[in-house]
């Protein structure tokens, strides 16, 4: 079965900061577009940020500009989200997946290997 599997989320203060990593089970990562999206309760799933395979052309949703930055080693095929300055409206469940177009389109549904999610809590 081939999936992305999330690792870094956890419980964090107002403007702390956290490392998501996305690494890739049974298929190659460093051929995809990463994307990372979040689902918060009672929302529907968000894009939050992708990076293309190549050129790292790279895309952040509004809220998260300034803040969060991906980016991506190939040579050990993972991606990684660092989140900076993190806010209460940052609490989700955070995915990663891959998508084999550049990173243009942030739509859940062109996107493949789901992982699981890990939980990403910002509170005092």
């Amino acid at each position: 079965q081939y999936h992305a599997v999330e690792s870094g989320g956890g419980l964090v203060q107002p403007g702390g900061s956290l490392r998501l990593s996305c690494a890739a089970s049974g298929f190659v990562l460093n051929y995809y577009t990463i994307g990372w999206f979040r689902q918060a309760p009672g929302k529907e799933r968000e894009g939050v940020s992708c990076i293309s395979p190549n050129d790292g052309k790279t895309y952040y949703t509004d809220s998260v500009k300034g803040r969060f930055s991906i980016s991506r080693d190939n040579t050990k095929n993972t991606g990684y989200l660092q989140m900076n300055d993190l806010r209460p409206e940052d609490t989700a469940v955070y995915y990663c997946a891959a998508f084999g177009g550049g990173c243009t389109i942030m739509s859940p549904e062109w996107y493949n290997y789901w992982g699981q999610g890990t939980q990403v809590t910002v509170s005092s």
